[in-house]
């Protein structure tokens, strides 16, 4: 027997073993414990009954509890899990950056949507600011921004406040028609 022959019949075998790896028995997990070794869990796993046009699993028992099949494609997906999706509105997020790019980023949270700064003073000021920003929602709107502005002395006026909330918001409404016009 020639090496490429035996080369041959073990890729063959491969093959085999791979595709039988589809098959009904070996997806119970009987492939080497005979049917007599799964656990509780596994033959309750094995009872799946899929719901035809549907990604889920409906577990008979006294519960009826519906479980979400994964597929390889919930990878790429992210499927609304707050620990992957990022639910912030990028133009409130990149104009907040740039209203405020005379104070000293301390820490950035595009996560959960939090810009704090540390204290800086604006051009051709005498007073310095501290700001925290925080972006509740993915919508363009003055609701999803939250601006938090204070001095060394205290909480700043309504008024200032409004101010750069405004100043955001109306950089972000630019950065969004500059990009509708790209």
């Amino acid at each position: 027997m020639t090496s490429r022959t035996l080369l041959k019949r073990t890729a063959i075998l491969g093959v085999c073993l791979v595709l039988a790896g589809c098959g009904k028995g070996i997806s119970s997990g009987n492939i080497f414990s005979g049917g007599s070794g799964a656990t509780a869990s596994q033959r309750e796993a094995n009872q799946l009954d899929h719901t035809p046009g549907s990604n889920e699993a409906v577990i008979d028992g006294p519960t009826r509890r519906v479980q979400k099949k994964s597929t390889v494609w919930d990878i790429f997906g992210g499927n609304g899990d707050p620990n992957i999706t990022v639910e912030v509105n990028k133009y409130l997020w990149q104009a907040s950056l740039e209203v405020l790019d005379f104070l000293p980023i301390q820490e950035v949270d595009p996560f959960s949507g939090v810009i704090m700064t540390g204290y800086g003073t604006p051009p051709g000021g005498g007073r310095a600011y501290k700001a925290t920003v925080y972006v509740t929602d993915p919508a363009l709107d003055a609701r999803s921004l939250k601006v938090s502005i204070r001095t060394r002395g205290g909480a700043v006026s309504a008024d200032t406040q409004r101010a750069v909330e405004n100043a955001i918001l109306t950089r972000a409404r630019q950065l969004r028609v500059r990009d509708s016009q790209l």
